[in-house]
This record gives structure tokens, C-alpha cells and sequence, in this order.
């Protein structure tokens, strides 16, 4: 019999306390409790783990040897795992070449469409190129008027200059007797005198005859012209390489055929359509210049010069190597003289100069030699002259030429990614571009959000509300298996809420929410069944309008006969689960316990579980008692048209904590990072990234500093963890400095940094790991067999602080370490704010590789917490309620407000209800992703935002404000 569970026992990975555990298979299963309880280190770490062991355990023997390397889950025993899928958040590729059609396949799917029943074009003219057979081209020739008189012409030179006698010597050798030589006909025998340096023409006339349609056209009669005509046409098609004319007597046009694709009027050939034709990542299809990625980087003049109010005698270039603006150095007096050359004023701002003199300047002036007189070191007046290549030429030139990382980093800050100049930004070949189905080529059909996709396709097909197919019998045929794939891939990716993007959209652009989505959509067009799915909080970044769809999707993956394992924190995941696993009862070495594992149903009813308490209602996030009034002062974006955004006017109030909200894709990251965000760290900070389009942005004088706290991690290597990103590891590094065995021994707080000679491990060299390159799959890290991964040597683990050596004191949760440093106010002030925004589970030397992007983002967050505060900053926070549980979103909502309540401004994206219907005012852009979205829908308190019939955030919303909230005086 089949097994119907999939048995876990004595799992002990990370902090799970030895857990027994009994999971249905072929049901949706949520495992929730707070950050930190063991969640990942259940379904990822340990059962995931040895899904994926027992894999390489079943290949080759080669792929065997590295399986001592892949280090077994502790756990006693699983029984019942199937083969196990993971789809976490970590999968995006960051290859420029990737995209979201790549990723789901269904851009393959439209480069087989497109060539099988794709029209071609001439790229140059749009003329609309066919082929023929030589069977077809008789059929064609007949079809022509009774009595028609008609010459049958071999082209073998097109528009070549030459007096071509060879040509015609090969002509007569062949046997035949007239020639046409730019339009007029002569006999071969005739003398043919061309001007060798014109363009000539020149067709063999290969048959001349009379097109007749007999009443019987199966007689002798009719079969022996149709013979004619048949032989005439192959011996022309050979000849002219697969192109002939038809000449009609009367007539100045020509009727033009081809074996293949080929434009008369342009001479161009293009060879037949295949998949590979519309590859960007192949020869064969991608643009020329920019090799298919459809970017170049260029050298930016607003970030050469960022400060247009300089004059030239102040120096107004950032560039590398022209920042220096000494009276005496090179590129100055060079600057002076070109100035004196042109007669461009040095006294006059650099905005204020005409666009000649700013282009000479910049781009140079090659043909001009300039006189430079400069002073050497003895004073004595000297003279050279010298071509001026510009600021932009000589950077160029540097850059091309150099082999210094240092000065190429330095000039690649000048650049900036502008569309291909030669595709637009298409990334395809011409003619690749001029290939069309109903009238739209591939690029126009990728360019489009999925949903506008998924409606084309089934015009096409004849299944949408339209009935009939936009593709004709054979067409449809041809394309019928493809349009039926692209449309069921298609249909996944609105399924899982990601109907606003396009196909075009560059992979390593997407969230990690985004990201899973999409590898999710994957896996459920793949229809794969008997497979366990480990999936890591699919619901990120998804609006609450939105989260049926998803429900809806991991449903159907459950319904093919699958097991799906998805660690979740949001309520209706949870309450649509078959089945529910609470781990607790806290996080850390407090987690690691099953508290209730069931139904939900039966988890609400658990008197211990906290997740239970919060879905039936006992516990929840309240109401504020009044909404802040703000500071009277406001951040204005004036015009904001990055991406979707459709020109709107915003009004930021200073002094609050604010809510952008809105579904996925709407323009909420558009309107917050590209505009605010980078606008303001240009003006506050000197910053070079480009803001997105925009007309103003006013009151930026009310605010003094601008902090992002994102998701990037706090570090890529092992080396990075929490104590060192807070700085608490110097003071503790100094503590353990001043303990009586170190000033024995003359150790200094360097002795025990892991990052440099003396106190390390030099096996590992302070990492605790060791990479082991496994060729044909991931590297992965072991722990380093001198120091057990303890970091530091023998003699400076035996310096102890209250019994623990300093390696000890790394591998302390935040929560334990509280009790151990509450008698040093420099390192428990930075552990009470990593506390204090739920992040008590943490060990402090904990790699940041090993840190989810939340984790990273509070770590940051308890960072700006400790410092001291100007009153002026705003904070800017992408979706902060990532990975937490409700209970850990109370804590966050305490640290955002104590931010607010010190006179600073949090700007938020955010998508959890808890977290919007405390703010003090809400942004909600909309009403759709994409194209659809991009509008301001509403903006006020949240009772302002639940009143607007139209916006989605106001309609879920709504049945949370149970009681007034008063605006503060």
C-alpha cells in the first residue's frame, strides 16, 4: 500500500528540539510560527536536504564521490519523501540575457510560431516577401490574361558597375540569343558597350511565348505549352539563383519570383525562418551592434557634469582625472586654451552655454589643432599644440585603452545603460524584426503585459470572446499545438498575479517574490505529478486582491497529486491550508518545538498556539488611538512618469508614517525608489544613479537625509554577520582586549578580528568554511576541519569572557547575548534594537549569506535605530513585513512608529493590512499592474482610502477599521 504521510523523525537541524513530526502527502501543508521558530530549517534544511541527498545519491559514481561533501540532514529518519522541488526566492538569474520569456520558455514557443507562420518582410522597404515553388510560379504564369505576350528573364547582375563582356561571352557560350541590359532588349550577337563605372542590370531572356487557356486544358495541346513554360521557368530560376521576371509586353513593371525570400527593389536575401532567427542569444537573430542584449553603456554627460550652475573656472567635471581643477594641471590649461579657440566664456555657468560650445567641450574638436601655453616647473612659458579629444573622447579612449580595474570602475561610474541605438532596444536582427503575424512582429507581441498576451493568443486561435480565429485554415493548423502551449503558460503567470509584466522584462529586474512566481508558473505548465514542492513565502509582494489566484494555483498543483510544503505567514494561505504546522513557541533556541499540527481548524482551537490565537481572533494588531497630524510639511513629486507612472502629482507628508499601496506591478517601487529615493540621494548625498522621470520634486529642504533600508544583503561572503554590520563586534573585540590573559599576553582588540593574521584560523583564514568547488553542481562551503568552523587558533579561543572564548560569544542568539552584556551600554544598546525588531533568534557571527532579505532589512533598520536622530530623515522601506509573523509585525509597527515619533518621516511599500491600516496616511497608485496602472487612486488616512469605491487597498481595507480613528491636533 502506498504510503499516504511523509514521516519525520528526532529532525534536529538548527533548533528544531528533536521533533517527531507526521505529514499528509498529496494535500497543501502550511508550516507558520514566529521568525526564527525553525520553519526553514524543517522544510528546506531538513526535508528538502535529504530529498535533494537521496538524488545524488541515485546518480553516477563520479557524482557520488562529492556526496561526503553533502552533509546529512540531522534527522534519525524520513519516510515517505518523494522526489522534492524547491522554489524559493533566491532563484533569479542575473544574466542580462534572461528574461521572463526565457525563464518561462514561452518566448521558444513564440520563436517556433513565428518561424513556421510568420510573414517576412523586407526590413528595409516592409515589402512582403513569399516564397514560391516552380510549380506555384506556372500556376501563377498561366493565370495571366488570355493572349497575354510574355518574356521569361533570368536576372544574373543586380546594380553592379562594370563593362561586364564576360558576362556576355558566357551568355553566348551558352546558347542563348537575347539579353536584357537596363530594361532595353539586344541580341547577344549585337556589340554591348557599357560605361564601366555605372550601375548596370542584366537578365537572360530565356523564353519568349504567348500564354493561351485551352478549353481542354488536359489535351496535347495545352500539355505541351504548360511543358514550355514549366522547362523555361526551372532553366530561369536556375540560372538567376532562385529569381526570375516575368516581363509582360506593354508593361514597365516587371512580375517578380523567388525560390526564396528576396526584395527586388533592395537586393536583399533572407534565408528561410527557424526558431534560431528570433533568438537575441544567437548570431542568427540578435542585433549586430549590441550582440542581442539590446543595451549599451554610454558616457553620461549629466553625470560628467552634475552641477550645471559651475562655471568652466570652477571646474563643473566629475569625470575621473578632470575633477582636479588645479590652475597648473593638464587638463585644465588644455581646457583654457580650447575655451580661447572657440571663444567659449569661462565666467558663465556651464547650463548657460549654447549646445555647440557644451559639445565641444564634451565630444571634442579632432580636426582643430589647439595651441596650449603652459608654465614648467621653473616658471618658463611654454607652447605645444594638440588635437582636443573632449572630455567624453578622452574617457573613452582611457577606457578602451587601460588595464587598470580601478580606472575602469572609475569611468563605468560615468556611464549609463541607454536603448541600442541600431534595434531601439529590441535586441533583434532587421530581419528578424520584419517578420510578422497579424501585422505585429515578436518584439510588439513581448513588449505587451502577459494578460494583453493571453488575449492575442486566443484571437488568433478563434477562443476568445471575438469567435473567430485572426489566422486563416493553414495557419491555424500549423500553429495549433504552439498558440495552445503559449496560451496555458500564459494563463499560469496571470494565475499567480504576475498578469502585469511582459515578456521582454530583464529576469535579474524581478523581486524575489516575482522571481518564485514565475519559477512557479513553471513548474505547473511542466504538469508533473507525484513531486514534493517546498516553497518559501509565495505570497510576497502579492496584493491581498491577488492572493485567491495564488491560492487557487498551489490548489491545482495539489489536485495533479502533488505534495506542496509551503512556509507562509499570511492568514488566507493559512485558513485555505489542508494542513497547518505551528512551530514555537518563540524563535531561536526558544523555537524548534511543534506546537500544534493539524488542521486549522484545530490550530485555532490550540490554547498554546500564538498563530491559532491571531487567526481566530484573541489576539490582533490594533487600531492606533488617533492618526498623527504630521509636521504641516510635504515632499511634492511633481509629473512622476517613470515606467507606468501617467504624469501624477504626489504629496508626501513629512512627519508620519506613510503607506504606498497598491497591486503588484502598479508603479509603488516606480513612484518610491526611482523617483523619491534617488532624487534625493542626488540632492542630499551628492549620489550619480539616474532618478526616474519626473518635472520637480519640492521640499526637499524640509528633510537633511535619506536612508533606503532594503533587502540587499548586509554582506556576500561568510565574513559578514550581524555583529560586525552594527559595529557591535568593536566594542566587544576591545572587551575581550582588556581581559586579564590578553594583557598577559599583549593581545590587542586585532587579535581577535577574523579578517586579519594573528588571531584567525589560517586554514580558512577566518571564515569557518572552506569552498569546495563541485564542477558540475553548486560550490557549497564545509566547515573548515582545523578550527571546527570556530573561526580563530587555538591560543585565542583561551582568552574567555564569563567562561566563553570569543568564538563562544559569536554563536550567541541576541536573545542570550541581552543577559550577558547588560552591564555594557555600547553593546547591549545594539542588541536591544536587534530585539527590538524581532530579531532575538539571530546568532551574532551568523554569516549574512545565510540571512533572508528581511532579516538583512531589519538588521539595517536596528542600525538606524541605534543611531542618534537629526529629526529629519526619511525612511524609505520596501515591503519590511516580509518573513514575519504576525507577532513579529507588532514589534516592527512599535520600531516604524518610535522612528516617526522622533520627528523623522518612514515612507513604506507594503502589502500587509496590519501595516497599512495603522499608518497615518496612504498613497494608493493603480487601478491595475502594468500599462493599466500607474494613477493615483487615492491619497489620505486609511478611512479616506477605504471610502474610494475604486481602489482595491480600500475594498480589503474596509472591514478592518472597526472603529473610528481620530486625526491628532
Amino acid at each position: 500500500m502506498a504510503q499516504d504521510k511523509i514521516i519525520v523523525r528526532g529532525a534536529r537541524e538548527h533548533n528544531l528540539k528533536n521533533i517527531d513530526i507526521d505529514i499528509p502527502r498529496d494535500k497543501l501543508i502550511v508550516i507558520t510560527g514566529l521568525s526564527g521558530s525553525g520553519k526553514s530549517s524543517l522544510a528546506f534544511d531538513t526535508i528538502f536536504a535529504e530529498g535533494q541527498r537521496r538524488y545524488v545519491e541515485s546518480l553516477s559514481a563520479y557524482a557520488r564521490q562529492f556526496l561526503d561533501m553533502m552533509e546529512k540532514p540531522d534527522v534519525d529518519q524520513i519516510e515517505g519523501l518523494s522526489p522534492a522541488v524547491s522554489i524559493d526566492q533566491k532563484g533569479v538569474s542575473r544574466n542580462p540575457r534572461s528574461t521572463v520569456g526565457t525563464v518561462t520558455e514561452i518566448y521558444d514557443y513564440l520563436r517556433l510560431m513565428y518561424a513556421r507562420i510568420g510573414i517576412p518582410h523586407c526590413p528595409e522597404c516592409g515589402r512582403e516577401l513569399t516564397q514560391q515553388s516552380a510549380q506555384q510560379i506556372v500556376d501563377r504564369v498561366e493565370d495571366l490574361p488570355d493572349g497575354s505576350r510574355i518574356q521569361i528573364l533570368a536576372p544574373i547582375i543586380q546594380d553592379r558597375k562594370g563593362h561586364h563582356q564576360r558576362v556576355f561571352d558566357d551568355v553566348r557560350k551558352a546558347g542563348f540569343v537575347r539579353v536584357r541590359v537596363n530594361g532595353s532588349v539586344y541580341d547577344i550577337d549585337e556589340t554591348i558597350e557599357l560605361d564601366r563605372y555605372k550601375s548596370h542590370s542584366i537578365e537572360i531572356v530565356v523564353d519568349r511565348l504567348v500564354i493561351r487557356h485551352f478549353e481542354d486544358r488536359d489535351g496535347e495541346e495545352a500539355n505541351a505549352a504548360r511543358s514550355r513554360l514549366t522547362d523555361s521557368i526551372e532553366t530561369a530560376l536556375e540560372l538567376g539563383n532562385g529569381l526570375m521576371l516575368v516581363n509582360l509586353a506593354g508593361e514597365d513593371q516587371d512580375l517578380f519570383f523567388s525560390e526564396g525570400l528576396y526584395c527586388p527593389e533592395h537586393g536583399i536575401s533572407i534565408p528561410e525562418l527557424e526558431p534560431r532567427t528570433f533568438s537575441f542569444n544567437n548570431p542568427n537573430g540578435a542585433c549586430p551592434e549590441c550582440q542581442g542584449l539590446g543595451v549599451r553603456f554610454e558616457l553620461d554627460a549629466e553625470l560628467i557634469v552634475p552641477d550645471g550652475t559651475l562655471t568652466l573656472n570652477e571646474g563643473p567635471f566629475e569625470a575621473s582625472g578632470w575633477s582636479t581643477w588645479d590652475p597648473e594641471g593638464y587638463f585644465r590649461q588644455l581646457v583654457t586654451a580650447v575655451c580661447a579657440e572657440f571663444d567659449i566664456p569661462m565666467d558663465v555657468p556651464w547650463e548657460e552655454l549654447s549646445d555647440k560650445q557644451r559639445n565641444i567641450l564634451l565630444f571634442g574638436a579632432p580636426k582643430r589643432d589647439i595651441q596650449v601655453s603652459y608654465r614648467n616647473r621653473d616658471g618658463d612659458l611654454r607652447r605645444y599644440k594638440t588635437r582636443y579629444e573632449g572630455v567624453i573622447g578622452n574617457l573613452q579612449r582611457r577606457y578602451r585603452e587601460s588595464s587598470s580595474d580601478y580606472v575602469r570602475q572609475q569611468i563605468e561610474g560615468m556611464m549609463r545603460e541607454q536603448p541600442c541605438p541600431s534595434c531601439h532596444g529590441q535586441r533583434l536582427n532587421p530581419v528578424a524584426r520584419a517578420v510578422t503575424v497579424v501585422d505585429r512582429n515578436i518584439f510588439d507581441v513581448t513588449s505587451q503585459p502577459v494578460r494583453r498576451l493571453l488575449e492575442w493568443v486566443q484571437e488568433l486561435r478563434g477562443t476568445g470572446d471575438g469567435g473567430q480565429p485572426a489566422l486563416n485554415e493553414r495557419e491555424l493548423t500549423i500553429g495549433f499545438q504552439v498558440l495552445k502551449e503559449i496560451e496555458a503558460r500564459s494563463r499560469f503567470l496571470v494565475d499567480v498575479g504576475l498578469d502585469y509584466l511582459t515578456l521582454n522584462r530583464s529576469a535579474a529586474s524581478l523581486s524575489g517574490g516575482e522571481a518564485q512566481r514565475i519559477r512557479l508558473a513553471t513548474q505547473i505548465g511542466s504538469q508533473l505529478m507525484g513531486v514534493l514542492y517546498v516553497l518559501d513565502e509565495p505570497s510576497i509582494g502579492l496584493h491581498q486582491r491577488d492572493n485567491m489566484r495564488l491560492i487557487r494555483t498551489l490548489e491545482g498543483m495539489r489536485d495533479l497529486g502533488n505534495t506542496l510544503l509551503v512556509v507562509e505567514h499570511d492568514e488566507e494561505t493559512m485558513l485555505h491550508a489542508d494542513w497547518l504546522i505551528d512551530l514555537g513557541p518563540g524563535a531561536g533556541e526558544n523555537g524548534g518545538q511543534v506546537i500544534a499540527s493539524g488542521t486549522p481548524e484545530e490550530v485555532m482551537a490550540h490554547p498554546s498556539s500564538i498563530t491559532g490565537a491571531y487567526l481566530s481572533g484573541p489576539r490582533r494588531i490594533e487600531l492606533p488611538n488617533e492618526r498623527r497630524p504630521g509636521n504641516g510639511l510635504f515632499l511634492t513629486v511633481r509629473g512622476a512618469r517613470e515606467n507606468n507612472l501617467k504624469n501624477i502629482d504626489v504629496d508626501i507628508p513629512l512627519g508620519k508614517l506613510v503607506c504606498i499601496t497598491g497591486v503588484s506591478g502598479s508603479g509603488k517601487s516606480s513612484l518610491m525608489i526611482e523617483i523619491v529615493y534617488k532624487r534625493l540621494a542626488q540632492l542630499l548625498h551628492g549620489s550619480r544613479g539616474r532618478a526616474g522621470e519626473h518635472d520637480s520634486l519640492d521640499g526637499v529642504d524640509n528633510i537633511d537625509k535619506i536612508i533606503n533600508i532594503d533587502q540587499s544583503p548586509i554582506g556576500r561572503t561568510p565574513r559578514s554577520n550581524p555583529a560586525t554590520y552594527t559595529k557591535m563586534f568593536d566594542p566587544i573585540r576591545a572587551l575581550f582586549a582588556e581581559l586579564p590573559d590578553s594583557k598577559v599576553r599583549g593581545y590587542k582588540p586585532g587579535r581577535f578580528s577574523f579578517n586579519v593574521k594573528g588571531g584567525r584560523c589560517e586554514n580558512c583564514q577566518g571564515q569557518g568554511v572552506i569552498q569546495v568547488e563541485m564542477q558540475f553542481l553548486p560550490d557549497i562551503y564545509v566547515t573548515c576541519d582545523v578550527c571546527g568552523g570556530k573561526r580563530y587558533n587555538r591560543e585565542t579561543l583561551q582568552v574567555k569572557f564569563k567562561g566563553m572564548s570569543i568564538a563562544d560569544v559569536l554563536e550567541l542568539t541576541v536573545s542570550e547575548a541581552l543577559s550577558q552584556f547588560e552591564a555594557f551600554p555600547a553593546i547591549y544598546s545594539k542588541l536591544e534594537t536587534l530585539n527590538a525588531v524581532g530579531l532575538g533568534y539571530v546568532r551574532l557571527g551568523q554569516p549574512a549569506t545565510t540571512l533572508s532579505g528581511g532579516e538583512a532589512q531589519r538588521i539595517k533598520l536596528s542600525r538606524e535605530l541605534a543611531k542618534r536622530s537629526t529629526g529629519q530623515t526619511l525612511y524609505v522601506l520596501d515591503e519590511p513585513s516580509v518573513g514575519l509573523h504576525a507577532a513579529d509585525v507588532s514589534k516592527l509597527i512599535d520600531v516604524l512608529q518610535a522612528l516617526v515619533d522622533q520627528g523623522n518621516t518612514v515612507l513604506v511599500i507594503e502589502h500587509h493590512l496590519d501595516i497599512i491600516k495603522v499608518a497615518d496616511h496612504l498613497i494608493d497608485i493603480g487601478p491595475e499592474g502594468g500599462e493599466a496602472g500607474g494613477q493615483l487612486i487615492a491619497q489620505g488616512t486609511p478611512e479616506d482610502v477605504a471610502a474610494v469605491e475604486m481602489s482595491y487597498t480600500g475594498q480589503y481595507l474596509r472591514p478592518l477599521l472597526t472603529h473610528p480613528v481620530a486625526a491628532a491636533d
